[in-house]
């Protein structure tokens, strides 16, 4: 049996272990066959050579992320260890998975194949559909694109719009005007634009124009130029509304459609307008479809195993 020491220098061990060794027992479930130990900034590794090597280079691309990404979670690290996050950055240069700087300097970055293959498509065409479940990141990443655009000055609005479809609870009892009824709809699009622009700023450009967020309705009789729009949630807008919004698009615009076809929140009897605008278009020149899936989850490591029981589910007879 080799033993080989490792020294954690290029950032704060703590990193690299975690809050009560969190991250290290992570990394002790993945490489069984290996004895892992740690004393202050170094770890005794115990095992087959082959083995060492693997755990080594594993650990000198867990720090090159790190060092990246200021924040990383717990979630982020089992990605990592079990080869699923996109390390493009860390293999190919910091930059290439950066899509922009965020609040307090935070990294916001493709972290999956696919989130980077959204990114590419976006890049590549200017009408782009992201599909898939809860928690891949699908509108996070598109509002990124989005706010990237904006600080680049390629664009000089950005619109964000979902349809005002209940989830299974009734909003309309709530009280006030137009805006504070809808607003609780429209919450998870201003969750990812406070990660990535202050709140003065945020405020400034709401009160002026420069970002839009409404309700998939208040699009009708409007063309979208010289904008990014994203309309989210696309599972429950029906062919009449889906046809509507793309119909919008001007000629200097960048439109990114997400949605989740295991979650349509509409009436029983209503059709959403989804699936069948993917198979209407699929073939069309300049227009990219995405399609995430649960090894693409990027909240709490359950949510993956979550959708995977929820798809045993809808398919059992």
């Amino acid at each position: 049996m080799a033993e080989r020491k490792y020294s954690i220098e290029e950032i704060d061990p703590s990193r690299f272990f975690g809050p009560y060794n969190t991250h290290f027992k992570v990394y002790k479930a993945k490489y069984p066959s290996l004895l892992l130990s740690s004393r202050g900034n170094t770890i005794t590794v115990k095992g087959e050579n082959k083995d060492i090597d693997e755990f080594v280079k594993a650990v000198d691309s867990i720090i090159r992320y790190m060092q990246i990404n200021k924040k990383v979670t717990l979630a982020d690290v089992e990605r990592l260890v079990q080869g699923e996050e996109n390390r493009s950055q860390v293999e190919t240069g910091a930059e290439r998975g950066i899509i922009i700087h965020g609040q307090s300097g935070r990294v916001i970055t493709a972290r999956t194949k696919n989130q980077q293959e959204l990114v590419d498509q976006v890049n590549k065409n200017d009408l782009v559909f992201a599909i898939g479940p809860a928690g891949t990141g699908k509108t996070y990443t598109a509002v990124a694109l989005a706010v990237r655009a904006l600080k680049n000055k390629e664009i000089k609005r950005i619109i964000l719009c979902r349809p005002a479809v209940e989830a299974g609870e009734s909003l309309g009892f709530l009280p006030g005007d137009m805006k504070d009824k809808v607003d609780p709809y429209l919450r998870p699009l201003y969750d990812a634009l406070g990660d990535m622009i202050p709140p003065e700023k945020m405020k400034a450009y709401i009160e002026k124009g420069i970002i839009e967020v409404a309700p998939l309705a208040f699009m009708r009789g409007r063309t979208l130029n010289n904008c990014f729009a994203i309309l989210d949630e696309g599972q429950n807008a029906t062919n009449t509304q889906l046809k509507m919004f793309l119909t919008r698009m001007g000629p200097i615009s960048k439109v990114v459609v997400t949605g989740d076809l295991s979650q349509i929140d509409l009436p029983q009897r209503v059709q959403s307008g989804l699936e069948p605008a993917l198979n209407l278009l699929k073939s069309v020149n300049g227009i990219g479809i995405v399609r995430l899936n649960e090894n693409d989850v990027v909240r709490h490591r359950l949510v993956k195993d979550i959708i995977k029981a929820y798809h045993k589910l809808d398919k059992t007879p």
